[in-house]
């Protein structure tokens, strides 16, 4: 078993935390647009409470270990390793007890390029501890707003994690898909769920817009999150998220695959 220190030592090494390649003014104005409710940073989730700037700014202090000097305002961010591993933690005791329930689960990424082999295990594992692990709305059409006016995706799966496409583009066995915030996905696949399967998952695991639209939606959520992703902390706070780690969320694939076997272990979910 990957031994803590051993964990702490590959974060650092492989810069998913300690000093991340997120910048800070990224995350500063990440901050910004979400005090002004900005849909591009928060998620769908529609937060309960008021958060300026100031407080969302002390909130990822807490909860990432950015610097909360409102007067630094350029270079490259921080996440304290000791808040990864925390929530690492928390994140393999909610595997543990869906696997130990049985529940339904939905995985679903907006960073294929990098996080889909990670939930793609846990897909593996949950489905062998005999969780059902939904993939409804294939290949459904998803409008989407982007920077470039609204776009057409589709929702597809590969190795059970949901994802969107470019129309038209499916490799096959193929790991291409756009990355994307936005909750849209995440509703279509509910929907579909509840119309087709007559179910809901009883945990959606994943980031951006998986987790926040799911949370709003009250759903049991728990996923991945970096510095400039304030919406999942402040579903956190509220209550709508369960569990968020703090990671940058785009480093190369391979290194997260030691985050993979530290949670699953730690959940008794290894195979």
């Amino acid at each position: 078993m990957l031994s803590t220190g051993a964990l702490r030592a590959h974060l650092l090494a492989a810069r998913l935390a300690g000093p991340v390649a997120t910048s800070r003014e990224n995350s500063l104005r990440s901050y910004r647009l979400f005090a002004a409710r900005d849909p591009r940073v928060t998620l769908g989730l529609d937060p309960e409470w008021a958060w300026g700037e100031r407080d969302l700014l002390r909130l990822m202090a807490d909860k990432c270990g950015v610097s909360d000097d409102p007067a630094h305002v350029s270079g490259q961010d921080v996440i304290d390793p000791e808040r990864t591993l925390a929530g690492l933690a928390a994140f393999a005791e909610r595997l543990a007890r869906a696997a130990a329930r049985g529940v339904p689960v939905l995985l679903g990424t907006g960073h294929p390029h990098r996080l889909l082999g990670f939930y793609a295990e846990l897909a593996d594992a949950l489905s062998a501890a005999g969780c059902p692990v939904l993939t409804p709305a294939q290949g459904r059409c998803v409008d989407i707003t982007t920077r470039f006016g609204v776009r057409t995706y589709n929702l597809d799966y590969v190795r059970r994690v949901a994802l969107v496409r470019e129309p038209g583009v499916r490799t096959p066995g193929g790991e291409t898909g756009v990355h994307s915030h936005s909750p849209l996905p995440v509703r279509v696949a509910l929907a579909a769920a509840v119309e087709r399967l007559g179910v809901l998952p009883g945990l959606v695991i994943g980031d951006h817009g998986w987790v926040c639209g799911a949370g709003q939606l009250g759903i049991e959520a728990i996923g991945l999150a970096d510095t400039d992703d304030p919406a999942l902390f402040v579903g956190e706070a509220e209550g709508r998220v369960s569990v968020v780690v703090p990671v940058d969320d785009a480093v190369q694939a391979d290194y997260y695959r030691p985050l993979t076997r530290y949670v699953l272990n730690r959940a008794c979910l290894s195979q």
